[in-house]
């Protein structure tokens, strides 16, 4: 299977120009798409949905969508759409179900701050179930990033836990045909994290999600922890970047498995030949 994390920038190219299909044909051959930086009627892309254009340009897919953030326009009138912008999951698979969840965020009188979301799916890939999510950070700062991705680890361990979002004698409610079509609620227990995380592979951001450098070689990644596919698939962790930092190359895009997918991980690489955003797509190659 294919999976790709792509921050398109609302599609907006090297050359300025907002383009949906090119973003579209950019991610074509993937089974499972991660995109940040979606947005729904915004002047500056038209006023368009971009999720219909680019369910559109994608048919096919499953999908769901979480906007991180959700405003309304003064003096819209109702029906009129609210300006949104957020993350999307597209899957050639069932999407058993989906949940959006909002991530802590600091506020600024001075640089811009934004409210940062995860959307998560649980896909049914036939001989297995995974939890998938499409996940952007904090641009501003590390002391921003850091308690986004302390919820991050709580959301990932607290999953099965809480289970589906309807669980339970889905039967029992009397009248109420709650159970009719709906797929076994059990919560897979691997995951995989894809996104934007707005920090290098040297940050306590990274440490975080990973595990620390032990000082006999490897790290000390938890089972209900995560590594990098980057890793996994033996490429070179300083290499690899995905946009820049004040025209400085940096890694800022990832692909995080559960330690139990490690040895499944075939391939991972950086569409540098992209041209629709401002960050390259990050492709994914997972044998199942």
């Amino acid at each position: 299977m294919q999976f790709v994390s792509y921050n398109i920038q609302y599609g907006k190219g090297s050359d300025g120009v907002v383009d949906l299909a090119r973003i579209a044909a950019e991610v074509t051959g993937a089974d499972i798409i991660a995109l940040q930086e979606v947005d729904r009627y915004w002047p500056h892309t038209g006023m368009i949905d971009q999720v219909a254009l680019l369910t559109g340009h994608l048919p096919g897919y499953y999908w769901a969508y979480g906007p991180g953030v959700d405003i309304h326009v003064e003096g819209a009138a109702p029906g009129d759409g609210r300006r949104q912008f957020g993350n999307m999951i597209l899957s050639r698979f069932p999407i058993l179900r989906s949940r959006h969840h909002l991530l802590p965020k600091t506020g600024s009188v001075d640089a811009l701050s934004i409210q940062r979301s995860t959307v998560e799916a649980t896909i049914d890939c036939g001989d297995k179930r995974l939890r998938i999510y499409s996940v952007h950070l904090c641009h501003l700062a590390a002391a921003s990033r850091l308690p986004q991705v302390r919820r991050l680890m709580e959301i990932h361990r607290s999953a099965v836990h809480e289970g589906a979002p309807m669980c339970g004698d889905l039967g029992d409610l009397g009248d109420i045909a709650y159970a009719a079509g709906i797929a076994d609620q059990a919560v897979p227990h691997h995951a995989i994290m894809l996104g934007d995380f707005n920090c290098q592979p040297d940050s306590a951001e990274y440490e975080l999600i990973t595990g620390p450098v032990s000082d006999y070689g490897g790290r000390v990644t938890p089972e209900d922890g995560f590594v990098d596919a980057w890793v996994a698939a033996s490429n070179d962790r300083a290499e690899g970047h995905t946009s820049d930092v004040r025209d400085v190359p940096a890694v800022l895009d990832y692909c995080f498995v559960s330690p139990a997918l490690r040895a499944q991980v075939k391939s991972c690489r950086v569409d540098t030949e992209a041209t629709g955003s401002d960050h390259f797509p990050l492709w994914t190659g997972i044998e199942f």
